[in-house]
């Protein structure tokens, strides 16, 4: 690699997680006491333990050579008549009572004696004394690092209240505006920070102040980090990312003092960026936490407020942040002065979505039979994430074939992948088989015969993930609002494969769960929140609160009466029902052509846009 690539790819990326605490020398240490020990105990087993009075008629027996008096303990040598005692060593110890005996009696007896000083060299001593204490500093000194090493350079196990921002001194030059498609709203509004941290005199001189803050808002995967660094990229300032969990610690201040800890160390860099990533999970309304005003989390709230508020008129630090509840935040911290600007970022528009597919298929070998604005009209509710994953996708399908370019069923078995799952596995007998294709046909053909419906793209009764079949439709542009006679063809068309399913076979089945599913919770919507009804007429019941950006119904309390809700219930069972005449009715007048539909369906599996038609002789 070259060395220019190589300081590249040094000042792209932050610093490299260390590893995991090393107990290899901890381990190292026990193996060798453990082996030392043992030494020592194999050492006195080899010496033949003697009582002291054996020991003194050995030596009158004349089986004693020499000695050694160490203390109190006497280890010599046996000189026995047998081979198996000659040479032998043994061990025994002297009694507390001075035995003026036993000098004479080994004199009489010639036995060699040597005698020991019983107190340890002074420098064993020194060693002994002052080693355990090097252990335990050195214990504590390597774990110390260690720790550090995790928290990557954090102050060790006393540096918990360090921040843990991960620092880019310089961003990829490649992550600009131009790799971020779409988001021009958001990327206008990102520019005046950019021109005020690189050109601050400009705004100065007429008395403009720097936004405190900027909070992005938008569903996930909408590229609000990617955006965020395109930021820093095209500001060419430090640029400092932390996630809003990386706060918290279990020890309670930790958090409010490694937010003080990151802005210092901004104002040092300055001008320079600062990104908070899920800052919802430290900056959720305060007075809900069982701690009340000591909570840990609050606490953290509470410090950035204040280092918000602390940033100097003329200080070049602009903090950003992205959620995707912004429902949740606190009030303070959406005022001006802190979040100036709320900049969303929406799912991307159709003329996004080629931009965004073409910024992904830039560098990759794209056969000329893939059609990227067909791709991104099929792609509707997908965000940039989803899309990246979609070229993706494509790209391992055509290696697993070892293709040497991504071509158009690539792209097709991406997109089913991600809609409906991998293929499965399981054979489907012919009655269920049979089910599913009149199950699908119904959909198919009330969709077809629905004026405002959207145009169908394929049918499929190849079972995929948690489906059993599939039929789509692709709007012919992106959607904002929804008409009644759209809805109501929604309402039928759900209950089309179910209303086949009884036309045909004389009975339903549980394969229209989901659609029932669907279909009740359109209706309820449309009943209790879009005032689409005779009986209850323009009037909001809001049984749930909806997410603002994933459109997932969170429970609330109910706020009218019993009566009403029985009205409301009615309402819902009248329109379905509604619905589902009108389905029974429209496919029993096509009976033939929901049989020939249903018939090619058994025998193709899938079926395209251009299939249909053709079955159904409408071109």
């Amino acid at each position: 690699m070259p060395e220019s690539q190589k300081k590249q790819n040094n000042n792209d990326n932050p610093q490299r997680p260390h590893p995991m605490f090393d107990w290899r020398p901890i381990i190292f240490t026990i193996i060798t006491f453990f082996i030392y020990y043992n030494a020592i105990q194999d050492t006195n087993k080899a010496l033949e333990t003697v009582p002291y009075s054996a020991f003194k008629e050995m030596v009158k027996l004349d089986t004693v050579s020499e000695i050694t008096l160490k203390g109190k303990q006497i280890t010599g040598l046996r000189t026995g008549t047998t081979p198996q005692g000659k040479g032998k060593r043994f061990i025994s110890i002297k009694p507390d009572i001075d035995d003026a005996s036993l000098m004479p009696l080994l004199e009489k007896h010639h036995v060699k004696i040597t005698a020991k000083s019983s107190e340890s060299p002074i420098w064993l001593r020194l060693v002994l004394g002052i080693l355990p204490w090097i252990l335990v500093f050195g214990f504590f000194a390597y774990s110390n690092r260690a720790l550090q090493s995790r928290m990557g350079g954090g102050g060790g196990m006393f540096g918990f209240s360090k921040s843990k921002a991960k620092l880019y001194e310089k961003i990829n030059v490649h992550i600009g505006f131009d790799e971020v498609a779409g988001l021009e709203s958001a990327k206008t509004d990102l520019r005046e920070v950019i021109e005020y941290l690189t050109k601050p005199e400009k705004f100065r001189k007429l008395g403009a102040k720097l936004p405190r803050g900027i909070l992005l808002m938008g569903p996930p995967g909408t590229g609000k980090t990617l955006l965020a660094k395109a930021c820093a990229a095209e500001a060419g300032v430090p640029f400092f990312s932390v996630s809003g969990s990386e706060f918290i610690e279990m020890f309670v201040g930790v958090g409010a003092s490694r937010v003080r800890s990151m802005f210092a160390e901004a104002r040092e860099k300055a001008p320079a960026l600062i990104f908070i990533d899920e800052i919802d999970s430290v900056g959720r309304v305060r007075g809900t936490g069982m701690g009340g005003g000591s909570d840990e989390r609050e606490q953290t709230l509470n410090q950035i407020l204040a280092e918000m508020d602390g940033f100097a008129t003329n200080d070049p630090v602009v903090v950003l942040a992205a959620t995707n509840r912004p429902d949740v935040l606190d009030p303070a911290l959406m005022r001006p002065g802190r979040f100036d600007r709320k900049v969303t970022l929406e799912l991307p528009q159709k003329k996004a979505r080629i931009q965004i597919l073409q910024v992904h298929t830039r560098k990759k070998p794209i056969a000329a039979d893939v059609d990227i604005e067909y791709y991104a009209a099929r792609t509707i509710g997908f965000s940039g994430a989803d899309l990246e994953n979609l070229v993706n996708e494509a790209a391992l399908h055509a290696a697993r074939f070892n293709k040497s370019s991504i071509d158009h069923d690539d792209f097709e078995f991406a997109h089913d992948k991600i809609i409906l799952g991998s293929v499965g596995q399981e054979v489907l007998n012919e009655t269920d088989k049979k089910r599913i294709a009149y199950h699908e046909a119904g959909h198919a053909l009330t969709a077809m015969l629905s004026p405002n419906s959207d145009p169908l793209s394929k049918i499929t009764i190849i079972p995929r993930g948690r489906s059993l079949g599939m039929t789509e439709s692709l709007p012919s542009e992106d959607r904002v609002n929804f008409l009644q006679d759209y809805l109501e063809e929604r309402l039928c068309i759900l209950l089309g494969g179910r209303g086949a399913e009884k036309l045909m076979l004389s009975q339903v089945s549980t394969g229209a769960a989901d659609d029932l599913k669907q279909c009740t919770r359109l209706a309820r919507q449309m009943v209790t929140q879009w005032g689409m009804s005779e009986g209850l007429g323009p009037v909001n019941f809001p049984q749930h609160e909806e997410h603002p950006f994933l459109g997932m119904d969170m429970a609330q309390p109910k706020d009218f009466s019993d009566h009403t809700a029985r009205l409301i219930d009615e309402e819902v069972e009248k329109l379905v029902k509604r619905s589902e005449q009108a389905t029974d009715k429209l496919l029993a007048e096509h009976k033939e052509e929901l049989v020939r539909l249903a018939n090619e369906l058994l025998e193709h599996e899938t079926l395209e846009a251009e299939d249909i038609k053709k079955i159904m002789a409408l071109q």
